[in-house]
């Protein structure tokens, strides 16, 4: 199974020049957020491919204006092609009343409310974030910091895959690296376009 992840960043390629090449063979679609809704809908026109979605921390526009055609998977599990998906969009809260940035405590509290469909899915395969977890691929400022509850989460449940966006390759200097392990878990950054083999 082929999965694109997109983040952050409209790909060029994909929203100014339409390279279709770019969408075959592709199965899933999953956005880590901070991305124009207009984006997404505008995919959904040239894929058949699902296109899932969970809130960065500047998609507030999301609530007036969704993406058409796409589901949003924040605080629940979806399960495409026998593939199970866990969203928890958002960030670590730097600024206050922020709808879709969050404390430690806030994520670990959406966390908890999915103990039943967690286990009544027998876990996930695919921990779909805005942020990282707390220690691999995030940044040691508050606003790109990671969250320690997504490292309890892969230390339970050991998912494939933990996909996040938020942390852009322009911090290249800072350290940006496209993939990463964490126990059994491969820790993939979205930012602009990448693929992944399932």
């Amino acid at each position: 199974m082929k999965i694109m992840v997109l983040s952050d960043v409209a790909d060029k390629a994909l929203w100014d020049y339409l390279d279709r090449r770019l969408l075959e063979g592709i199965d899933l679609i999953l956005s880590c957020g901070d991305l124009p809704a207009e984006y997404l809908s505008f995919l959904t026109c040239f894929t058949n491919a699902p296109i899932l979605y969970v809130h960065g921390n500047h998609d507030k526009g999301y609530d007036k204006k969704p993406p058409e055609g796409c589901t949003c998977v924040d605080d629940d599990i979806c399960v495409v092609n026998g593939v199970r998906v866990l969203g928890l969009g958002g960030s670590m809260r730097y600024r206050p009343n922020e709808p879709y940035m969050h404390t430690e405590r806030q994520m670990a509290r959406r966390a908890r409310k999915l103990w039943w469909k967690l286990h009544r899915n027998r876990g996930f395969d695919i921990l779909l974030t805005h942020a990282p977890a707390r220690g691999v691929g995030d940044l040691d400022d508050i606003p790109h910091r990671g969250f320690e509850t997504f490292l309890k989460l892969m230390d339970r449940w050991q998912p494939r895959y933990l996909v996040y966006g938020h942390v852009h390759q322009e911090y290249g200097a800072l350290g940006f690296q496209r993939e990463r392990k964490y126990g059994e878990t491969t820790c993939v950054n979205a930012y602009k376009r990448y693929v992944i083999e399932f």
